[in-house]
């Protein structure tokens, strides 16, 4: 397929609006993100409070949630594009998760009487959350961009307005949740509260679900009015779509299956040594994660039927994946140490309102909300003018943002020490700057996929896209786990007679007894390190991500010219 072919079949540009469809799959989506991030905000503290975790372990299991979360739309996306369709999936994968949160209700409910059954339900409950969301989310995603002909100029626009529906969802989720689940009397948290967050989830998820099936069939539909993401049909003669001379169907030999599996599984040991730890999701789920994202792309380039510039630009979208991991390593701290840092060292009365410690991170989604419609406004503008810089451009701003927001809190938080409590609206702050990098990010990317991947991998290509986010997810797990002793932790020594910072230091020997008091609050008695350097404060753990995500945008701005190359007149 020559480029100049491909140009040529671009539909006038001069559209006005958005098809009734995005609406459709926005409130859909909404409603999905809402279930989604209404549990997540509660999460970490569930697994502390309730189930008695610490803070490291709950760490480590948010990452391995999350990324395994968005590892398993690899699959999700796979049986759409070849055996179930789009539309099939999102409703499988919206009861699934519908269920996952009825699984945490009842883990919410028992664990007074059962800690062993409540965490047994939790683990069940995350794991059909995880499956559920495999099928949803490539899925849904991949549906805006085949409301739209290929090349059509609107397809930036129409992710950032379906992106801000994710965010409309999440602010929902994130305001209702805590509210319901996340309740304190005075300063004591009221655990039985939990179970209720995780139902009113679980309820917009069976909402989100039936809305999409009364509304598919009307709505979402292609500009030429066929249904939208129905059950693929394969001639099996005619294998080149004439429209766009593209390959309806993948052509995946034997041997380039068998030589992704073996890869899978070297790939899989290498992590897994490396990675070597006594939390057991560490050790054995990350590796996993990181493994497939590599097998899975070494397969997709295996096909016979792809063509230079497909593969070229499949290539791009690989590395654009890379350095998004640096992103959302940093960006998913907000679930886990992000939220301690709001719990345990910061003053939370905003206004004369006492906030709860899981809202913190809801300014993300205010944010979203109130700039979605102008950044969309923004790149429309640009474009018109000829100014509009192509999408990996746009996604080193977006982790640059990232890092002037890490720096801004990491400056605040070391004015504090130990015992001080930071102003709320220094994390305002910080997730303004999130925010503003996020959307210069994500929905670009969601829409880079649509622009750049072939047809018959749509929905595959948008799960890889998503094993990317994966393994950000799975390295915030590990990098989340890196948090020092917070304030409360120096106070709680303190009152037992112990000098945790001189122990901390080295300067003092703790005695047995000291020892075995501060393992039962799980308060660490060594400073966590990363690549060999020891973390001896917040100042410095922020500092981990202002340095990993600054470094990315600058190596991916300075590549930005090659990639622009290789996605052969796509921006």
């Amino acid at each position: 397929m020559s480029e100049s072919h491909t140009l040529t079949q671009e539909p006038p540009q001069n559209q006005k609006g958005h098809p009734k469809g995005l609406y459709v799959l926005f409130t859909t989506e909404m409603w999905e993100r809402f279930n989604f991030y209404g549990m997540r905000a509660l999460l970490a503290l569930f697994l502390i409070n309730a189930l008695a975790f610490s803070e490291k372990d709950a760490s480590i299991v948010y990452g391995g949630f999350l990324g395994l979360s968005y590892l398993t739309p690899m699959l999700g996306g796979y049986i759409a594009d070849r055996y179930l369709g789009n539309r099939n999936c999102i409703i499988l994968g919206g009861l699934t998760m519908g269920v996952g949160q009825l699984l945490l209700f009842f883990s919410g409910h028992v664990y007074t009487s059962s800690i062993d059954i409540a965490t047994f339900a939790m683990w069940g409950a995350l794991a059909v959350i995880i499956v559920g969301n495999g099928f949803f989310k490539p899925n849904i995603s991949s549906m805006v961009g085949q409301l739209y002909n290929k090349g059509d100029s609107r397809l930036d626009s129409a992710f950032t307005i379906f992106y801000m529906g994710i965010n409309v969802g999440a602010f929902l989720g994130m305001s209702v949740c805590p509210f319901l689940g996340d309740v304190k009397v005075g300063e004591v948290r009221v655990v039985e509260a939990f179970k209720w967050g995780f139902l009113a989830a679980g309820t917009a998820m069976f909402l989100g679900t039936l809305l999409f099936i009364f509304l598919k069939n009307k709505y979402v539909v292609s500009p030429e009015g066929k249904p939208v993401g129905a059950k693929p049909e394969f001639s099996e003669e005619n294998i080149v779509d004439k429209a766009t001379e593209e390959a309806e169907k993948a052509k995946f030999t034997k041997g380039s299956i068998i030589a992704s599996v073996v890869l899978l599984g070297i790939l899989y040991t290498v992590f897994h040594f490396l990675s070597l730890d006594p939390n057991p999701i560490k050790s054995w789920v990350y590796p996993f994660i990181y493994a497939s994202a590599l097998s899975l792309a070494f397969l997709i380039l295996t096909d016979k039927s792809i063509t230079k510039i497909e593969r070229d630009r499949i290539i791009v979208m690989y590395i654009v994946a890379f350095f998004v991991i640096f992103f959302w390593s940093a960006f998913e701290q907000a679930g886990s140490s992000l939220t301690f840092v709001a719990d345990k060292q910061t003053d939370l009365n905003f206004l004369g309102f006492q906030l709860p410690p899981s809202f913190i991170q809801n300014a993300n989604s205010i944010f979203i909300v109130v700039f979605a419609l102008p950044f969309s406004w923004l790149w429309l503008k640009l474009q018109r003018k000829n100014l509009e810089p192509i999408s990996p451009v746009k996604q080193a701003i977006g982790l640059l943002l990232l890092a002037v927001g890490y720096y801004i809190i990491a400056v605040q938080i070391a004015k504090i020490g130990t015992t001080g409590k930071l102003a709320v609206h220094w994390l305002f702050v910080m997730y303004l700057f999130h925010t503003l990098g996020e959307l210069c990010l994500s929905p670009i990317g969601l829409s880079l996929v649509s622009k750049l991947a072939p047809k018959r991998f749509s929905s595959l290509l948008m799960g890889v896209w998503f094993i990317g986010n994966a393994a950000g997810y799975a390295l915030a797990g590990t990098l989340g786990a890196l948090i020092p002793p917070t304030g409360d932790k120096f106070e709680f020594a303190t009152s037992k007679g112990i000098d945790l910072q001189g122990i901390l230091d080295g300067s003092i020997n703790p005695t047995t007894e000291q020892i075995a008091i501060l393992a039962q609050e799980k308060i660490d008695i060594v400073y966590p390190t990363f690549v060999g350097v020891t973390i001896h404060n917040l100042y410095e753990f922020f500092m981990v991500f202002v340095t990993l995500s600054g470094t990315a945008a600058i190596i991916l701005f300075l590549i930005s010219g090659i990639l622009k190359k290789m996605m052969h007149g796509v921006r």
